[in-house]
């Protein structure tokens, strides 16, 4: 499919085809990677990372932990 590259601001920007982008996955909003291959423009999807909480404690050691930090007195109606 040709389509025209247009100027949208001080940008350039191309429209989707509804099809191309019900094939790859994408819609508004969604986060994509923009790079250059050769001479080839190259528009990759980012599936956003999900992370389980097992895997996540599992990566904290004895060496890489955090250790509470005093941030002074209470202030206002803070109470622990």
């Amino acid at each position: 499919m040709v389509i025209k590259i247009l100027k949208w601001g001080n940008s350039l920007g191309l429209r989707i085809p509804k099809s191309f982008a019900k094939e790859a996955g994408v819609e508004e909003g969604s986060t994509v990677d923009i790079a250059l291959e050769g001479d080839h423009l190259v528009i990759r999807r980012v599936r956003p990372v999900k992370y389980k909480l097992a895997d996540v404690l599992s990566m904290v050691r004895e060496d890489n932990i955090h250790y509470e930090i005093s941030t002074g007195d209470r202030v206002g109606r803070e109470a622990w």
